[in-house]
């Protein structure tokens, strides 16, 4: 099916760009109950105590892969060699604005917890969350590294735009009738302003700000390319290099 023709089967088409989403987002609640009834932050705490995230993503990131594999023959990517090349400096200029709060907490020399205006913005040390350091072993380390960076530059680039650029994007332009007869890429107010809030809800309320100018940006190539895989790149451009940034700065919480 291309971008403008009726889609034949819209119920499966549907499910295709809504499961892998809806399953992906069920391991985060699974991550929260989990880390709640056997979370431990403690030194002395086995590795799978003080942070369950390094069972839960691993298991979420091929089980998600998975989906979007199994659907991948229904979703429209139309990969383009030119907006791949536009979608990279898209990318890297959204992840420097994501990044921007938390390198202004280090330039500002400021310590501890932020308030007011600080912390509406985001900025934050960013110092505690997925932090590998906890594995000793080198095989052990690398392989949760390389599962790190699957998760963020492959899997969530795929199954975030293919939801909500794919798919949330069309449905508020018509929920009413026939979705997928909307053209992808389509510009309304209404749908840039439904699609970047949930976008940044979807979000950490410490990442609001990098997520609405992200949010915007990559709407802003989508609409421009009306190109789903220019808007993947993008994404996982974004986020392959902030995972670099992660892993040379040790700004782990920003995972």
């Amino acid at each position: 099916m291309s971008d403008q023709t009726p889609a034949k089967n819209p119920e499966g088409l549907t499910r295709a760009h809504v499961v892998p989403f809806m399953v992906f987002m069920g391991f985060m609640l699974v991550l929260q109950i989990t880390d709640a009834s056997i979370g431990w932050d403690h030194p002395q705490a086995p590795w799978w105590r003080q942070d369950p995230a390094h069972f839960i993503y691993p298991i979420q990131t091929l089980v998600t892969l998975g989906l979007i594999v199994y659907y991948w023959k229904h979703i429209t990517f139309n990969w383009s060699l030119k907006w791949a090349l536009v979608a990279v400096p898209f990318g890297a200029l959204g992840i420097a604005f994501w990044l921007l709060p938390t390198m202004a907490y280090d330039w500002l020399g400021l310590t501890g917890k932020t308030t007011g205006v600080l912390s509406m913005l985001g900025v934050d040390a960013r110092a505690e969350g997925f932090d590998p350091g906890v594995f000793e072993n080198p095989a052990t380390w690398w392989s949760v590294v390389v599962l790190r960076f699957l998760r963020a530059a492959v899997v969530v680039a795929l199954v975030e735009e293919i939801f909500w650029r794919g798919f949330i994007m069309r449905y508020v332009c018509d929920w009413e009738g026939d979705y997928w007869k909307q053209p992808f890429g389509k510009a309304t107010w209404k749908s840039y302003l439904i699609v970047t809030g949930l976008f940044m809800i979807a979000h950490a309320p410490v990442d609001y700000a990098g997520a609405f100018v992200y949010g915007s940006l990559t709407y802003l190539l989508c609409v421009w390319s009306k190109n789903l895989g220019a808007c993947v790149i993008m994404h996982a451009v974004a986020n392959f290099l902030m995972g670099l940034y992660i892993m040379a700065t040790g700004k782990y919480g920003l995972w």
